[in-house]
């Protein structure tokens, strides 16, 4: 099994349909920190629901079109990573990201992330990784940031989420950027 250790207690592993009761629970036990940026939040509600979302992941990833990715701290899933978006042909993917309210503040998105980016900028050779994240969402602008990421701009009424419609601040960092990052060198 696909496993990346992030720190000396915390691991980042592939999250897939047979783990839907421990998706279910970490979901309601993080919901009230997610579900104000994430919509399906509100929709994993049942084993069932879990295991369908994770299910379409797992055919995304089949068909090279998506990816979902969960941390463990301590053996307990605290959160996870995924490639909302995940054009080949075009070199592009989106990333992103949820983690419970008890695992912030240690790093573990960052490092994850970074994981994340080096696989799909170095190994896979896509062009640009990209991160979107609701103006307003300090914590992921700021993750965005200590990856290196530039703010392109902002898609305005973008995101239509709980009955407003939300701007959207647009992220990224390109193959020839990570290639010529100075901490790298």
């Amino acid at each position: 099994m696909f496993a990346v250790q992030l720190t000396e207690d915390a691991e980042l592993r592939s999250l897939e349909p047979w783990q839907a009761a421990e998706f279910l629970a970490h979901v309601e036990k993080a919901r009230d920190n997610i579900s104000p940026y994430i919509p399906w939040a509100e929709l994993i509600v049942d084993e069932a629901s879990a295991r369908n979302f994770l299910g379409r992941y797992a055919q995304r990833q089949a068909a090279d079109e998506g990816r979902i990715y969960g941390i463990w701290l301590d053996g307990a899933l605290v959160g996870g990573l995924l490639f909302r978006v995940f054009e080949a042909a075009w070199g592009t993917c989106e990333l992103g990201v949820w983690l419970s309210g008890e695992a912030e503040g240690r790093g573990l998105m960052t490092r994850a992330a970074q994981v994340l980016i080096d696989w799909a900028l170095g190994a896979r050779e896509l062009n640009r990784v990209e991160w979107r994240c609701a103006v307003g969402n300090t914590r992921s602008a700021a993750t965005a940031q200590r990856l290196d990421m530039v703010l392109e701009g902002t898609l305005r009424n973008a995101f239509p989420y709980r009955g407003t419609i939300h701007d959207l601040e647009v992220w990224s960092i390109t193959r020839d950027d990570w290639q010529h990052r100075s901490w790298r060198n």
